[in-house]
């Protein structure tokens, strides 16, 4: 049962059928039905998770063979998840219970603001921190969020141009599409402090990224290995993807998702440009499945293992260009974004990859439109197919594992925790 991609796709739902009064368009009354149920579902299910938590660890994966949970630390890039989507549910349900243990589990990771090990202190404290301060403004939560930023923005080299995302060896200096999704904390935090170096760092690291990490058909490396004392790239790989020259989707989806945000902070227009590129690449692939969940890499289609975080990826993409404010809006950025990780365990690039590109080359149209044109591509029954995954199969609340089945890991490595397979 799927019920944190259900979740996330129904939250991009739930914003978009929040909006229809102002843009007039009528009510989807089976969408609206799957989306009580979904919400009601997962609260429930969340519940159950909290109930197997140890008091110091995070949700990470579950071996039903076993019967087995893995938990992780503060320290794991997927941190910030779990409070993330709990304050998610507590934002629609109003479900205290909820909300409670969101603030005792951000106790636990607050001291990862000091944290300079690590580039992923935008998915760890932004996604959790970020959507309590959205919630409850608060001084202490500004602080947090300030410290992680200038923790992350340590690992900042100005001879290369970009965050170091991997701690290698001496003579390497690795650098992922990933972090582009990091980015959104650096610009808060010079909207926030008046401070434009925060701003300077992410906008130097989108460049430097889209300089070098993108390929002639805009398909985009995994990861690059620079010289820290030239700046000159050494190597251009993968370490999650099939190959090194391939493609593989969910890092495809952190570049759409990460220009697309950038884009949004800066209003450079070459940002819009590289991911309508990006976009125009997932859409254009021969290999680009017709029902629009991708492969877990584009060279590797004869592996039937699909994905689902790049579709929720480029919801995000997709609705950051559009309607802003509603209660699920995470501090006019991230939509979703706290719960990417913890739903998936793939890179499905479903029809959200056509949201934002739709919407972003048609900033001027309504919402009418833009749903219609993303509707071309992706029916209406794909839309709820997807959304409706985890309301199908009628598993049992008791089952505490659901939620676990799909968290992020790699297809290479074998990992669950943190999968390109669902």
């Amino acid at each position: 049962m799927r019920i944190i991609i259900t979740f996330l796709i129904l939250c991009f739902a739930c914003k978009n059928i929040h909006a229809q009064n102002k843009y007039h368009q009528k009510s989807d009354k089976d969408l609206l039905k799957i989306i009580n149920k979904n919400f009601t579902d997962a609260a429930a299910q969340y519940k159950v998770l909290m109930q197997n938590l140890p008091a110091d660890k995070f949700p990470k994966t579950y071996f039903p063979i076993t019967d087995k949970y893995e938990f992780s630390n503060s320290g794991w890039w997927c941190s910030g998840f779990y409070p993330g989507t709990l304050l998610y549910l507590y934002q629609q349900t109003k479900d205290t219970v909820l909300y409670n243990e969101a603030m005792r589990i951000l106790n636990v990771l607050k001291k990862e603001q000091f944290n300079t090990g690590t580039h992923d202190l935008g998915f760890m404290m932004y996604c959790s921190f970020g959507n309590a301060n959205l919630i409850n403004p608060s001084s202490v939560y500004k602080e947090i969020l300030l410290n992680s930023a200038k923790s992350l923005s340590t690992r900042f080299d100005t001879t290369v141009g970009c965050i170091k995302s991997w701690n290698g060896k001496p003579n390497e200096y690795l650098v992922i599409i990933d972090n582009m999704m990091n980015l959104k904390l650096l610009f808060w935090a010079t909207e926030v402090s008046g401070d434009s170096s925060f701003y300077r760092i992410a906008v130097t690291h989108a460049n430097t990224t889209m300089k070098n990490h993108f390929r002639a058909d805009n398909s985009s490396y995994h990861v690059l290995n620079y010289n820290a004392a030239t700046g000159a790239v050494l190597q251009k790989k993968t370490a999650q993807g099939f190959a090194d020259e391939s493609a593989w989707a969910r890092g495809q989806a952190w570049g759409l998702y990460g220009y697309t945000e950038t884009y949004r902070e800066t209003k450079d227009k070459k940002y819009l440009d590289q991911a309508n590129k990006i976009a125009q690449f997932i859409l254009s692939h021969p290999d680009f499945p017709s029902d629009k969940i991708a492969y877990w890499d584009f060279n590797n289609n004869k592996n039937e293992t699909k994905s689902s975080t790049a579709p929720v990826l480029d919801v995000n993409s997709s609705y950051e260009k559009g309607i802003k404010g509603s209660a699920l809006h995470l501090s006019s950025g991230y939509l979703l974004y706290p719960t990417i990780a913890s739903l998936s365990g793939a890179n499905a690039i479903a029809s959200v990859s056509v949201s934002l590109w739709i919407k972003v080359v048609n900033n001027g149209a309504t919402f009418s439109e833009f749903f219609t044109l993303a509707r071309d591509t992706a029916t209406e029954s794909d839309w709820l197919t997807v959304l409706n995954m985890g309301v199908e199969t009628g598993q049992p609340v008791s089952n505490a594992n659901m939620d676990l089945h799909t968290w992020i890991g790699t297809y290479p490595s074998g990992t669950r925790n943190g999968g390109d397979n669902i």
